[in-house]
């Protein structure tokens, strides 16, 4: 009785002490609920952060009540953490909210914003990812998460796995080797893992794959495990050079498979994967007349390129500016603009070294001006021939014209083959998953750039740190040099005889003492060539500035009160122009007599490049002023000129080269509106957005892959389709292979200064009319930018440089000529997406 008593006498102190701690937790959250409600009057973040934690923590019912004040505390501790360079107790702040909120799609989004500032893509792409997960509706987690997604897994990857008869050739090929004798095999570069499991399949015992890129491996794990053979490749995530042998895999192989090659063949490091793996991962090579057995090979086996000389307008208006006056600017000689892409080049230079095209669907066609001539061969299976290669041991090569044009490019194609039965193309011609390298020619005089049949073009071919380049010499006239002179590759000892017949031409490339170039982007100089799109701008302009000068009644107007005669200098007009990257808009305006252009280029070459411009062109010093100089953060771009004046003209950069909408654009549009004076005009006014139904098989072959087929039976398609993204960008719609299921319609309407007339808060309900039977798999849009009633400006203008956009569907839609379509399309975030339904659905 003693004890039971002992112990019935305790329990009412458990219970009081019990009761205690319980009010005392209730008084420190009431504490901490006030303190984190006064921290956020006085923006006291972090401190309210952590307030908010503390009590989220001890009191897990009031999660949704007090949800979105400590999402509020959060993100703005956050950026404070993010100016301080704190990144990582802002990740630690994330990552204890989503311990509280773990299915919280906005937090995950933020996290994922947060990561893909400061450089860290594939984890970010998982949280964007997760967060389209949580809520598939999130507009910004898709939005980010298709940003991310083409960073991480590049739309080449959809048309290589798409094309059937590459797969096959490397089945083949790997098939064979595997059942002469090669046993082990490694996979470098991997991607999704599809020539591993050709491997396996073939009957490999051991296959290893290595992949450096965190996305790409994941992605592989996934494939494995879907085509049940996650146990039996082993997957290393790093790169083939970090692969060593016994501690990554236990002996050096027998086959190295790689599809490490771009359009220029060397853009991935192929040479110098396959020297490292020849000295380090690979058994010797076997001797011409032993088996397979026992030795070391590579799939590929070797290549060949080839190259011609080309004439292509749509190449030269991308990479040569040969317009000499644009709106009335006298481009002259003032700068020599260049493109990054350079077909010549020396010691240190920086210049890309090819663009890439498929150069068969460009708009307007090429003409071929010489016969297809090889530039290189190499063999994969020879160390010697590799450092060769590696060594950047340039070879002259001399090809005749045959067909009278300007010379515009050299374009290259190559024949892998991957062994001695098994070939793929990338000519032209040959529909494949590769484009063309592309090397444009630039910096000659104008007349040089003309060439006749019986001339010849030389050119040197080399591959400085591995990249093949196609630099041009000079172009030798018909008569020129004995007609006994080489037409095919020029050994090194006529080098001295040549560059004594060139002494006396003048057809050399452009002399030593140059001014150094002032380097556009390929859409910037496709701008700069295109006179329809700045002599509207001009003609819009002129009618704002005399419309405005007119309203100042004549020779005499009123300030302070007092009349101002016509002698007196009358305040100017001011023109803002925030166009992205390189614009001559400025000048064009600062020409117009009383106007102060305000430019808002940032770089130190293209404000150089203006001022040279502005002299001579006669523009007094005055009328021109770089913006962005005067301004203390970027961001601060649209404001006033000055205290007691507003601009008369503010001209917006709406639409990116790539074909989309560019983001905060109505957001600018509303600051702008703000900022100008009575009569005053935002260019463009408005933008209207076109669009039609089409049928391409090729966009959706370049979209998403398409089912087992292509991948020879594998399931990669699910794993990999997860990357896919709606909207297509950089499309020539004039050569897209599509047929036109519908006429155009009129999409949607922005209006920039007037955003009462916009009603795209909701989506915009649309009737679409079917012209043709077939299936809808995309919607390519375009817009018409106008810039006043009468001006406007089209996107798929032959001159445009702005390309087409394409909101693909997830699954085609079979439609009947006649038949009726509802199109909604949404706008949200400058992001345009669209659904397609039939009325009755």
């Amino acid at each position: 009785m003693a004890e039971a008593g002992a112990a019935g006498s305790r329990r009412p102190r458990n219970g009081r002490c019990n009761a205690g701690q319980a009010a005392s937790r209730r008084e420190l959250i009431s504490r901490s609920v006030l303190s984190a409600e006064h921290c956020l009057r006085d923006r006291d973040y972090g401190t309210a952060y952590a307030h908010f934690l503390l009590v989220l923590s001890l009191a897990p019912q009031l999660k949704d009540e007090f949800k979105e004040t400590f999402q509020y505390s959060l993100f703005k501790w956050a950026e404070e953490l993010y100016a301080l360079n704190r990144s990582q107790d802002l990740f630690n702040c994330y990552e204890q909210a989503l311990e509280l909120f773990p299915k919280d799609d906005i937090i995950c989004n933020s996290m994922g914003e947060h990561l893909f500032r400061l450089g860290f893509r594939d984890e970010a792409a998982g949280y964007f990812y997760k967060a389209v997960k949580l809520n598939p509706n999130s507009a910004d987690a898709k939005e980010n998460f298709y940003r991310v997604a083409n960073w991480l897994v590049e739309r080449w990857h959809f048309v290589m796995l798409n094309d059937i008869k590459r797969n096959r050739m490397y089945q083949k090929a790997i098939e064979k080797a595997v059942q002469t004798g090669c046993n082990t095999v490694l996979d470098i570069g991997t991607g999704t893992g599809i020539l591993s499991m050709f491997a396996k399949r073939a009957g490999a015992p051991h296959v290893y794959a290595c992949e450096l890129s965190k996305t790409m491996y994941d992605l592989a794990c996934e494939v494995m495990a879907a085509n049940n053979m996650e146990g039996e490749i082993k997957l290393l995530h790093m790169k083939s050079h970090d692969v060593r042998v016994p501690e990554h895999i236990p002996e050096k192989v027998s086959l190295v498979v790689t599809e490490t090659v771009d359009a220029g063949l060397f853009g991935e490091g192929i040479v110098e994967t396959l020297i490292h793996a020849w000295k380090n991962l690979l058994l010797q090579p076997k001797p011409t007349c032993g088996t397979g057995e026992g030795y070391g090979q590579v799939i590929p086996a070797g290549a060949v390129v080839y190259g011609m000389a080309v004439e292509c307008l749509e190449i030269r208006r991308h990479h040569r500016v040969f317009v000499s006056e644009v709106a009335g600017v006298n481009l002259g000689a003032a700068v020599r603009f260049s493109s990054p892409v350079h077909s010549s080049h020396k010691a240190n230079d920086v210049t890309e070294p090819y663009a890439t095209e498929k150069i068969g669907r460009v708009p307007g066609g090429y003409k071929a001006l010489s016969q297809p001539f090889q530039a290189l061969s190499i063999d994969f299976n020879s160390l010697q021939d590799l450092e060769s290669i590696a060594s950047g041991k340039s070879c002259r090569i001399s090809m005749l014209v045959h067909e009278q044009g300007q010379l515009d490019c050299f374009t290259t194609w190559f024949v892998l083959h991957l062994d001695s039965e098994h070939n793929l193309s990338t000519i032209p011609s040959e529909e494949t998953c590769w484009e063309q390298a592309v090397f444009p020619i630039q910096n000659l005089s104008a007349d040089d750039y003309f060439v006749n049949p019986g001339d010849t073009v030389v050119v040197d071919v080399s591959c400085p740190d591995c990249y093949l380049r196609l630099d041009l010499v000079t172009v030798i006239r018909a008569g020129a040099m004995d007609s006994s002179a080489s037409y095919n590759k020029m050994p090194e000892g006529n080098e001295t005889e040549l560059c004594d017949a060139l002494a006396s031409l003048h057809t050399t490339l452009q002399e030593e003492n140059v001014k150094e170039p002032c380097i556009l982007e390929p859409s910037e100089i496709a701008l700069l060539n295109n006179i329809a799109y700045h002599e509207s701008f001009k003609t819009a302009i002129s009618k704002v500035m005399s419309s405005l000068m007119l309203e100042e009644n004549g020779s005499f107007r009123t300030k302070n009160n007092t009349s101002v005669p016509e002698e007196d200098p009358l305040d100017p007009l001011y023109m803002l122009d925030v166009s992205e990257g390189f614009s001559i808009l400025s000048l064009i305006a600062a020409q117009l007599g009383r106007v102060k252009s305000y430019s808002s280029v940032e770089e130190e070459q293209h404000c150089v490049a203006l001022q040279r411009l502005s002299e001579r062109n006669g523009i007094p010093k005055e009328s021109l002023e770089f913006w962005l100089n005067q301004l203390e953060a970027d961001d601060d771009v649209l404001q006033r000129p000055k205290s007691d004046k507003l601009w008369s003209i503010i001209i917006l950069d709406v639409i990116e080269p790539c074909g989309l909408i560019r983001q905060e654009v109505m957001e600018k549009a509303a600051i702008a509106r703000c900022l100008l004076q009575a009569g005053g005009k935002i260019f463009p006014q408005s933008v209207v957005i076109h669009g039609a139904l089409i049928e391409s098989h090729t966009l959706m072959q370049e979209c998403a892959v398409q089912g087992t087929e292509p991948t020879l039976g594998f399931n990669i398609a699910q794993s990999i389709n997860q990357f896919k993204v709606p909207v297509h960008v950089f499309l020539n719609l004039s050569t897209l292979p599509c047929v036109y299921l519908s006429d155009p319609v009129e999409l949607l309407r922005l209006d920039l200064m007037n955003p009462y007339l916009n009603s795209f808060s909701l989506a915009t309900e649309i009737k679409v009319k079917i012209c043709k039977t077939g299936q809808v798999t995309a919607i390519p849009f375009w817009y018409h930018l106008r810039l006043d009633e009468d001006i406007h400006l089209d996107t798929t203008s032959a001159t445009s440089h702005w390309k087409q956009a394409a909101f693909v569907l997830d699954t085609p839609l079979s439609v009947a000529n006649g038949e009726e379509l509802s199109l909604a399309v949404h706008f949200q975030n400058s992001n345009v997406s669209m659904t397609l339904r039939r009325p009755q659905e």
